[in-house]
């Protein structure tokens, strides 16, 4: 909006010429016809540049009109040039500017004289309304400022807070883990023993008196000897996830084509059976628990046979690549990680499933479709989370399956 500037006189043709000598330089004028109705516009406006006032008015004078406007602390900032006809003498003009006057202009009024001293006061009260607008905006910024170090210091104590729950959830939870540790291998242990019996009344059973008993009876035996031997594996696997622990000392630098080639000797009837055909690429050598990786390649291996295509020979690649995949917070540098691949041209799965399939137990199919406990690849997990590594898959249904098992180079044992 232009500048609004207010003018005090009784006369309207006072009025009119002051507002003609200023009319091209684009202010906008409220006029006022005395002191009294000049206080009456300021009681609602006090945005004005300037007032030019009429120091010789009925009722209230200029100077009297002017110690009333100041006396408002809102008004304090509005300069006053007062005009008049008189040469009051020095007494009377020091109190025209004790009143609150900043200036003077004599009649008959000089219109460039005039002009100046407007756009001089004009031009101050634009600086002081940028300098009131960027005072403001700071303190805006200011107490926007404030606001967030505030919620940034209820954060991080939030943070705090959460970080020492965590902490002893954490606790909590590696305890827990502990103690089921100990009691899947307790059980296991003790589950053996009974299992044994029942193995080998059933065998005894089965063979002492084959010829003794009928078709239904032989059949109830061969399911009580099926079952234990599920169970057999079953307990088997438990304890061998449970004894997954991995200790610095037992981190060494292995040759993992060796350690493969091992695997694959000793599964040589099975991958006879299927008539399979391994292949495997050059792998690295690399800092690992060598009897836990030998396990996770024999479940993998093991897992890529059973699950192969009717009709079909399986095909098994074990293959690897160096790669950069996480990146350290503290230093800001990427882990240097050997990704291992085994890939297969089984059944495959649906690719939604890739994630809950290492949950311990977890099954794709019916057991009359495969055999096995759903432990295999919950064992896989834990060896490579021993290993600070990490496993995932790829899959899609009769194109077979990628694991891929990723550890870190230079690996260090989970603490």
């Amino acid at each position: 909006m232009p500048p609004k500037i207010l003018l005090v006189d009784d006369r309207e043709d006072n009025l009119m010429s002051i507002e003609a000598i200023l009319g091209t330089e684009g202010y906008h004028f409220v006029k006022a016809n005395s002191g009294r109705q000049a206080l009456k516009i300021l009681l609602s406006e006090f945005d004005f540049a300037l007032i030019l006032m009429d120091v010789k008015m009925p009722n209230l004078n200029g100077f009297e009109t002017a110690e009333l406007i100041y006396e408002r602390e809102k008004l304090k900032h509005i300069p006053i040039i007062f005009i008049t006809a008189n040469n009051f003498g020095d007494e009377n003009i020091f109190k025209g500017y004790r009143s609150g006057a900043v200036d003077y202009i004599y009649k008959p009024i000089n219109s460039d004289l005039l002009r100046a001293k407007v756009n001089v006061f004009v031009d101050l009260y634009r600086k002081n309304h940028m300098l009131l607008m960027q005072e403001q905006t700071l303190k805006n910024i200011n107490k926007s400022l404030e606001n967030e170090i505030h919620e940034r210091i209820a954060s991080e104590e939030k943070i705090i807070d959460l970080n020492h729950k965590l902490l002893q959830n954490i606790e909590r939870l590696e305890s827990a883990n502990k103690e089921l540790d100990r009691f899947a291998f307790m059980a296991s242990h003790d589950l053996q023993e009974p299992l044994r019996k029942i193995i080998t009344f059933s065998d005894r059973l089965s063979s002492k008196y084959a010829s003794k008993i009928d078709e239904e009876a032989d059949m109830y035996i061969n399911r009580i000897q099926k079952a234990a031997e599920r169970m057999r594996v079953l307990i088997k696997d438990i304890l061998a996830l449970s004894k997954i622990v991995a200790d610095k000392d037992s981190f060494v630098e292995t040759n993992l084509n060796g350690l493969v080639s091992d695997v694959i000797n000793e599964m040589e009837l099975g991958i006879k059976e299927k008539e399979a055909k391994i292949l495997v690429d050059k792998l690295p050598l690399l800092f690992i628990n060598p009897g836990l990786i030998r396990s996770l390649f024999q479940n993998l291996i093991s897992n890529s046979l059973k699950y192969s295509r009717k009709n079909v020979k399986p095909i098994i690649r074990i293959s690897s690549e160096i790669s950069y995949e996480r990146t350290n917070v503290e230093t800001n540098e990427k882990a240097k990680y050997c990704r291992i691949h085994v890939t297969d041209n089984g059944i495959g799965f649906d690719q939604k499933d890739s994630e809950q399939i290492f949950s311990i137990f977890k099954r794709l199919h019916f057991n009359n479709e495969f055999e096995g406990t759903g432990i295999g690849l919950a064992i896989c997990k834990k060896i490579t989370d021993q290993h600070n590594g990490f496993i995932s898959a790829r899959s899609k249904v009769d194109e077979g399956s990628t694991f891929i098992v990723s550890l870190p180079v230079n690996s260090a044992p989970l603490n």
